[in-house]
């Protein structure tokens, strides 16, 4: 089940379990939208993958218990904020491949 982060890993801006500005990695790093498109260029910093929008779990309980109030978002918050020169260097030749490719 994804933990639904509650911050961008890079800015810390508050990426509720409803919110739609949420990107997520394969191993759920997760950063907002305007990190992802403006500094890592879809190039996660931590596993080099794309990222996805993150899914929205349901706020009510609509079948089986499958909704916020039984499996509650993390609270731990993930900052460690990247470096821009550093990323551009990393990402820069994996940037072009598709991330389905990489």
């Amino acid at each position: 089940m994804l933990e639904l982060r509650p911050t961008c890993e890079n800015c810390n801006k508050p990426l509720p379990p409803s919110s739609t500005e949420a990107r997520i990695c394969t191993y759920e790093c997760t950063f907002c939208a305007e990190c992802v498109d403006t500094i890592l260029h879809n190039v996660c910093p931590n596993c080099g993958g794309g990222f996805v929008p993150r899914p929205v779990r349901p706020s009510q309980n609509w079948k089986n218990n499958n909704y916020l109030g039984a499996n509650p978002p993390t609270t731990k918050v993930t900052c460690k904020s990247v470096d821009p020169a550093a990323h551009e260097r990393f990402s820069e030749q994996i940037r072009k491949i598709p991330p389905e490719n990489r």
